[in-house]
């Protein structure tokens, strides 16, 4: 078949043509269809291919982390021990209920030993309880020369037990020496029973919000 007569074939009338351009024809369309079906399902599988890709990478980041945290477990574990510790010698450095009169005789000590006079020591009638420890307020004047007020204040914060000087003030007293007034504050640590009493009351303050 000539290329002239190919281009006589007219596209509106296809069941006339002769038998060699329909079956050219024929081809090209089951080509076509076949080339549209294979393109179709590479693109399916491909998308299915990444996904896959992803959900990999996902996982593999996830087993990556799981790792990290089960080799870091020993070190977390390690750290929580040195913190107990340091929590615990931290609580030995507070006295228990039956030393707080040793301490606050101390404090008083302390005073007396560099020669001042004790115009007001004062605890608080009611104690601060905190989860582990309580805390006592003490209001105190004290008077005396510059120099020996100045080393009570190191005394004090050198005392075997904490004990922190607060709201500081300095003035003139009446007989024209220096007056020392501030809030000494000593903590004690709590006993079991009080501990669990704490705890109680925190679960019941909870239930009270609900």
């Amino acid at each position: 078949m000539t290329l002239a007569e190919l281009q006589r074939l007219n596209f509106k009338d296809v069941g006339n043509w002769p038998v060699l351009p329909k079956l050219g024809l024929l081809v090209l369309l089951l080509m076509l269809i076949v080339f549209l079906g294979f393109w179709f399902d590479w693109r399916a599988q491909a998308d299915e291919l990444e996904a896959a890709r992803q959900k990999e990478q996902q996982l593999r980041q996830t087993f990556l982390d799981k790792k990290t945290q089960a080799i870091n477990l020993d070190l977390y574990r390690k750290q929580l021990d040195d913190i107990e510790q340091s929590f615990g010698a931290m609580l030995k450095q507070l006295p228990n209920k039956s030393e707080m009169e040793a301490l606050l005789t101390d404090i008083n000590q302390a005073g007396l030993g560099r020669g001042l006079q004790f115009t007001l020591f004062r605890p608080a009638p009611q104690e601060t309880m905190s989860e582990f420890y309580a805390e006592l307020p003490i209001t105190i004047r004290v008077t005396g020369a510059y120099h020996d007020i100045g080393a009570f204040a190191s005394d004090v914060s050198q005392l075997s037990r904490i004990v922190t000087l607060n709201d500081i003030g300095v003035s003139i007293d009446k007989d024209g020496g220096l007056a020392l007034d501030a809030i000494a504050k000593t903590y004690r640590y709590l006993d079991d029973a009080e501990i669990a009493e704490q705890k109680r009351k925190e679960r019941e303050a909870k239930g009270g919000k609900k």
